[in-house]
């Protein structure tokens, strides 16, 4: 049972654990496959009669399929972790410097979404919804750009710390609309 453990290597970067090319657009039904093929070999409950080493690498390289697997199926994530790869980082805690006008159109879809959950206009918070999406949808696109085929991470980094605002966005413009259908 351990050798099928052994043939893996713990310390590969997450796309080489799943056999994947280090790229933004990675193949979603590719590393699916491999998700559920790793898993299989590693998931503890094969090991449940094994010895306590066992179950714990097991376990170990459940957990760590697991993280690998939620970072590459994140599109921000799996930016991020490209940038971490290529020896850039985000800075997404440091780096919070944005262009004036960038700003201002955040500042304008929040009181956007503010505005319609306080008038429980659901089809606006719908529509704006639509919105941020098709916005995310672009720049997700300029990002696979710069990482796969120019490899201008620094703008990279400049489009995911932009990205997390969107993400932050469109997660209240979410909740807005639960807290209407409740």
């Amino acid at each position: 049972m351990v050798s099928a453990l052994d043939e893996l290597d713990f310390n590969a970067d997450h796309f080489a654990l799943f056999g994947l090319p280090p790229l933004f657009r990675v193949d979603s039904l590719s590393l699916d496959k491999r998700f559920r093929e790793i898993q299989a070999r590693v998931h503890p409950d094969r090991f449940a009669h094994a010895g306590e080493s066992e179950r714990r690498v097991s376990l170990q390289w459940a957990t760590r399929v697991n993280e690998a697997y939620q970072t590459l199926k994140n599109p921000l994530a799996r930016a991020q972790y490209l940038l971490e790869l290529a020896g850039r980082r985000a800075d997404t805690e440091s780096n919070t410097s944005m262009p004036p006008e960038f700003l201002m159109e955040q500042m304008e879809w929040r009181e956007a979404v503010a505005e319609a959950r306080e008038a429980q206009e659901y089809g606006e918070l719908e529509q704006l919804h639509y919105r941020v999406r098709q916005r995310m949808s672009k720049r997700y696109e300029q990002l696979a750009e710069l990482l796969d085929d120019q490899h201008d991470y620094a703008l990279a980094a400049d489009r995911v710390r932009r990205l997390m605002f969107l993400e932050k966005l469109l997660a209240e413009i979410d909740d807005g609309m639960a807290a209407l259908e409740a």
